[in-house]
């Protein structure tokens, strides 16, 4: 049985979470509140989040690092693409730099946050190795990503139970086993497989990605633009390239996605007269890179250097390691898969790459006055706070663009709206909609707005207003939520006491 500590922890505010956001916001309250006292709860042993939780091979971020990385940092290295290992070695890097492990506490659970209007304040459960503690804060950051990191989206797969191999999801990758002669089904098609599949085939016997449906690839140069060979580039300072390169990446995948939604069509074409330029003459685009859906109604998956497409090919007379099969699941069998099209894939290991399952929040339960918080009957305001929800922050960023772009405009709001309540001599900011305001369920949508399984599945997390205007308009365009978060009104539809 645990212990319980009486003393009580008291902070002005208190981040959930020592992964990406939760480091970006610790720099950004240090900076520029430096007055306040603040603490991050890291659940597990170390910094880093997605990046010290997730091991399958090649895992990298989808996004490049000249705006995933923080902007008070830049990102030293010459590959925009990054593979988790360097993410997470950067991660600490910055963390060492500038100080900020000073504020964590590690093993640090949050088990629930309790809101007191008469006390105004945040009351935060903790488990720290089967000891409870208590804390206090004015105001809570939610710095928890928004992946269930405990629990893996469930592969609905007909007759799974039957397989007699070794079945792996990516969530919970087993560094220690022995892929080396091993025929290996990927089930799914999305960032993970299009990530594992070229640096798992060289590792075993063959893979095969087997797919429903097809997903949209982008094969991209692992290079930024002002990292070049060319004269130039080696004669500007180091801080003006990095932030011309930081300029550039998020200035054209912005207007990159912009141009598949207006001109889908045009999209289409392009990524399949591209993706036919890299197969190999027996894989053809149609059915097996012709998804159904247009370029960024989901996430567009990109291929380093087209690693993806280059797996695919045979080398030096022999034959590719990796294959491509489209077709449903009929069942699993004890030694293989057999698919609704009578095709017979046999397998030693099935690994389940079917998304992830959302949790808003870190599944922290959350209560204003006794009364628990469910997040879908909450609006978000400004992208980062909900109606009727005192003092809680919580941090989100693109759905099409760099995380960090997002978060980071939310920690500048943060420190804006604590340095503006401190000059009012306010304790409280809630999200108000007007008295009588009637908000219809059709008027709702999902906070992200892409047509992915796992989004479709979500049912955890607050909702943006269709046709919201002022701060319940939803975030969408990089540059405006950039200049709100730092020269807007801090106040709109907040009511502070």
């Amino acid at each position: 049985m645990g212990s319980s500590s009486t003393s009580v922890n008291s902070y002005d505010i208190i981040i959930i979470g020592g992964g990406l956001a939760g480091i970006n916001c610790a720099y950004r309250l240090q900076s520029r509140v430096p007055d306040a006292k603040f603490a991050i709860l890291e659940a597990r042993d170390d910094i880093g989040g997605t990046w010290e939780i997730f091991k399958y091979p090649g895992i990298r971020s989808d996004s490049d690092l000249h705006t995933y990385g923080f902007a008070w940092e830049p990102w030293p290295y010459s590959t925009p693409i990054a593979e988790g290992e360097l993410i997470l070695s950067y991660f600490h890097q910055c963390v060492e730099k500038y100080d900020l492990r000073k504020y964590m506490s590690f093993r640090h659970k949050v088990t629930g946050c309790d809101w007191s209007s008469e006390a105004k304040k945040w009351t935060l459960a903790v488990d720290n190795d089967g000891q409870r503690k208590v804390y206090e804060a004015s105001f809570v950051v939610l710095g928890t990503g928004y992946y269930d990191y405990e629990n893996p989206l469930p592969a609905v797969i007909p007759g799974l139970e039957n397989f007699k191999g070794k079945i792996v999801h990516p969530q919970a990758w087993p560094t220690d086993y022995d892929f080396s002669e091993k025929e290996v089904v990927v089930v799914g098609s999305g960032a993970t497989a299009i990530t594992l599949i070229p640096n798992l085939a060289p590792r075993t016997k063959h893979v095969t990605m087997l797919q429903r449906s097809p997903t949209w690839i982008a094969a991209i140069t692992n290079r930024a633009p002002f990292d070049g060979h060319w004269l130039l580039s080696s004669l500007i300072p180091r801080r003006l390239k990095a932030w011309l390169n930081w300029l550039y990446f998020a200035i054209v995948p912005f207007y990159r996605v912009r141009l598949c939604q207006r001109y889908p069509q045009l999209a289409r074409k392009a990524l399949l007269k591209q993706a036919g330029e890299r197969l190999p003459a027996d894989i053809s685009t149609d059915p097996h890179f012709t998804p159904r859906y247009n370029p960024w109604e989901q996430r567009l998956c990109l291929s380093p250097e087209g690693d993806f497409f280059e797996c695919l090919h045979g080398r030096d007379g022999k034959p590719a390691k990796a294959g491509v099969v489209t077709a449903t699941i009929e069942t699993v069998t004890e030694d293989g898969i057999l698919c609704s099209n009578g095709q017979k894939l046999n397998a030693d290991v099935i690994i389940t790459a079917t998304g992830l399952k959302i949790r808003f929040g870190g599944g922290v339960p959350l209560r204003v006055d006794g009364e628990l918080v469910s997040h879908p009957e909450h609006i978000i305001w400004e992208g980062c706070m909900m109606n009727d929800v005192p003092n809680l922050m919580y941090m989100v960023g693109y759905a099409w663009a760099s995380w960090t772009l997002g978060v980071d405009n939310t920690a500048i709001l943060l420190c804006r709206l604590w340095k503006d309540m401190k000059k009012r001599g306010r304790q409280v900011a809630v999200p108000k909609f007007p008295q009588g305001t009637v908000i219809a369920e059709e008027d709702k949508k999902s906070w992200l707005e892409l047509t992915s399984t796992y989004i479709k599945k979500d049912r955890t997390s607050p909702l943006n207003l269709k046709d919201g205007k002022g701060p319940w308009k939803a975030r969408g365009n990089v540059w405006l939520d950039w200049l709100q978060a730092r020269f807007g009104s801090v106040s709109r539809a907040l009511a502070l006491s």
